[in-house]
């Protein structure tokens, strides 16, 4: 009797690795963070320049992030690389930072900000339920088929940067012009460059462009990896970069600064100044909409790192197990009953400013380990190469590492807080390696 042939598992593509980066990229961040900074920065040329640096710095990144993955093709992202590169202690701390703070908590922040901009148009919604769910039904389609998620991935980033564009040319159409100059005239324009007040601006803005390395916790389901995974973030990156800068433009160029100043739902307010009290209520529809493809986008990349983590560590292996279309699906329950914890609880803003030091630690530690890496390992095949090399990679180490330096003296609770999460981190991994005694992830190949 001829065994049945096993249907061919789906690959993602280039363009649905695309979607994956721009809406894990494009979420709560663009959509409030300009109120904050207009607070302490007037000036329209130092405005945009935020946004540009932001741009740049995720950029290095993913061109750094793409040579390491073309090297290193497998799912899992830094804690594969760091596994690899450093120590599999220094893997499984920044895998257990994803797995627990970076991706759930964000997740939970996308979805309750969708709820809140879904009740300015229904009012009679509760956020809440509608946050939970939004999570517990894209949790199951994700659960489900891969194929099915990849192209509601597809669909909803799609929609996603139709309606920025859209915003974009017609609010540039309709606006009223603010006297606002986007062009340096003085040296001063050029001193709030370098002032404290952008680098706590800088801080959200980092956060805003946070999700350009999503790809790389997906590489063993990318299809061709090596060529693919390198076009997928630097164009996801790039894309996400010229949106921004658009956007914020637009938003600056159309409402007096005094309405923004402050406000958390700046593209309600700015809708409402262009289009009236109505289409603004339509905008907050949109915003929910938009915030969809962000929630799907980290319910599909985050389980992967548990996934991955729970392949080398024995204690995590249950977490590990694929269902029949080679899906995690267990990695997916777990990241999903984290978010809820951190919708039902509220708690999850004051983790975001703790975690926000330890994610850029890790990243840090990763673009640095590109130069480890060559170092130690001329010989690696590299089928991409970062452009621009060694300047790119030391231009992200250079900006990231001057805002750590910044949110370890300003924020010294928050620091203190990430430190002891990855000290927690450190002991799991100690007793997980006594218990077992097993090998070594970073042997592996």
């Amino acid at each position: 009797m001829t065994q049945a042939t096993p249907a061919p598992i789906y690959k993602i593509s280039l363009l649905t690795g695309i979607a994956i980066v721009v809406a894990n990229m494009v979420g709560t961040g663009v959509f409030t963070s300009l109120g904050f900074q207009v607070v302490d920065i007037q000036g329209g040329f130092a405005l945009l320049m935020l946004w540009v640096v932001g741009g740049v710095i995720a950029l290095c990144g993913a061109l750094s992030y793409g040579e390491l993955a073309a090297a290193m093709p497998r799912s899992g992202g830094e804690y594969h690389y760091l596994s690899r590169i450093y120590h599999p202690a220094v893997g499984f701390l920044s895998g257990w930072v994803s797995a627990t703070v970076g991706f759930a908590a964000p997740t939970a922040l996308a979805a309750m900000a969708l709820g809140r901009y879904a009740q300015s148009v229904w009012p009679g919604l509760s956020p809440l339920w509608l946050s939970v769910g939004v999570v517990l039904g894209l949790a199951v389609v994700h659960s489900t088929s891969r194929r099915a998620g990849s192209r509601l991935q597809l669909l909803v980033t799609s929609v996603k940067v139709l309606v920025l564009a859209g915003l974009i040319g017609v609010g540039l159409l309709v606006a009223t012009p603010q006297p606002i100059s986007f062009v340096p005239h003085v040296v001063a324009d050029w001193q709030q460059l370098v002032s404290p007040a952008f680098a706590v601006s800088l801080v959200y803005v980092s956060y805003a462009y946070s999700g350009w390395n999503a790809a790389v916790y997906l590489t063993g389901e990318v299809a061709e990896p090596q060529r693919n995974l390198p076009r997928i973030l630097v164009l996801g990156t790039g894309l996400v970069l010229l949106v921004y800068v658009g956007l914020n433009f637009v938003f600056l160029y159309s409402t007096p600064l005094a309405k923004i100043s402050g406000q958390l739902e700046v593209g309600f307010v700015v809708a409402t100044a262009l289009f009236g009290p109505v289409a603004g209520r339509v905008m907050g529809g949109a915003i929910a909409v938009l915030l969809v493809s962000t929630v799907s986008s980290m319910l599909f990349a985050g389980p992967r790192i548990v996934q991955v983590m729970g392949e080398d560590l024995p204690v995590l292996r249950p977490l590990a197990q694929l269902s029949p279309a080679g899906i995690p699906v267990r990695a997916t329950m777990f990241q999903t009953a984290l978010t809820l914890l951190f919708v039902f609880t509220g708690t999850f803003e004051q983790i975001l400013l703790y975690a926000g030091f330890v994610l850029s630690l890790f990243t840090f530690l990763t673009v640095l380990g590109l130069f480890v890496l060559r170092f130690r390992q001329p010989e690696l095949p590299r089928p991409y190469r970062t452009w621009g090399y060694p300047l790119t990679p030391l231009l992200f180490l250079l900006l990231n590492g001057w805002t750590l330096r910044f949110i370890a003296q300003s924020k010294p609770h928050e620091t203190l807080y990430g430190l002891a999460t990855l000290a927690i981190g450190l002991l799991l991994y100690l007793a997980g390696q006594r218990l077992f005694r097993q090998p070594s992830p970073a042997s592996r190949s």
